[in-house]
């Protein structure tokens, strides 16, 4: 989204810090290996010539980091980052539109973010989107714990927002909780189940849901 849809913002939460840590790094990895027209071709407003200027004036901050000179601007192939290590990214300058533009349109968050909000969350957003984690909030917060998730989402969307939710099967609980003993324990007072949530968020504001695909199958609910 960041990269390739021309997202302005988009910022990625996950309560393990090494797993945010790994997303810096392939944001790092991604930039050094997108093409040279890649960077601002999503960007409105902006012409082809403008973009390859302003595409330019990145690569030439970039040598002034000390990565040297390049014949195509910010691009080698992934075999060189494996060699020599990622490109550097420049830093934005706050008063070019590059900050609207991939890499320095996508942030990532180490957070509780069911319990805590980001000082992003300020802004509000236009898109929520949680694949494959209401399980994991599932067990280790319970019932309540999933509602005050559901709850913060419609809080922190922006008016005519959208939810999207990848909601797991129940029969891919138990799989989690013969990982985990505490999982385990916090599975027997489990109340609701995936089906329940439709209705779940629709009582808590949420306008009608539609469904992408099927459940388990990379299907998802849009509210």
């Amino acid at each position: 989204m960041a990269q390739t849809l021309g997202a302005k913002r988009v910022v990625g939460v996950d309560i393990d810090d090494t797993l945010v840590r790994a997303a810096w790094k392939h944001r790092r990895s991604v930039w050094s290996q997108q093409g040279p027209d890649a960077a601002g071709s999503h960007e409105p407003q902006s012409s082809n010539s403008d973009s390859g200027r302003k595409r330019r004036r990145l690569s030439d901050s970039e040598d002034d980091a000390g990565s040297g000179s390049r014949g195509v601007p910010d691009y080698f192939p992934a075999s060189c980052e494996h060699m020599f290590g990622a490109l550097p990214i420049p830093a934005a300058d706050p008063h070019e539109k590059v900050v609207d533009v991939f890499p320095h349109n996508v942030a990532f968050r180490a957070a509780d973010w069911v319990n805590n909000e980001i000082p992003d969350d300020a802004e509000g957003y236009d898109v929520v989107i949680a694949f494959s984690i209401s399980k994991w909030i599932h067990l280790n917060y319970g019932d309540e714990g999933l509602l005050e998730f559901f709850r913060r989402v419609h809080k922190v969307l922006s008016p005519g927002g959208v939810f999207v939710l990848e909601p797991q099967e129940w029969d891919t609980y138990g799989k989690a909780r013969r990982m985990d003993p505490k999982l385990k324990e916090n599975a027997k007072n489990l109340k609701l189940r995936p089906e329940d949530f439709e209705r779940l968020l629709k009582d808590i504001g949420f306008g009608p849901a539609e469904h992408l695909g099927t459940a388990g199958e990379g299907g998802k609910i849009c509210n």
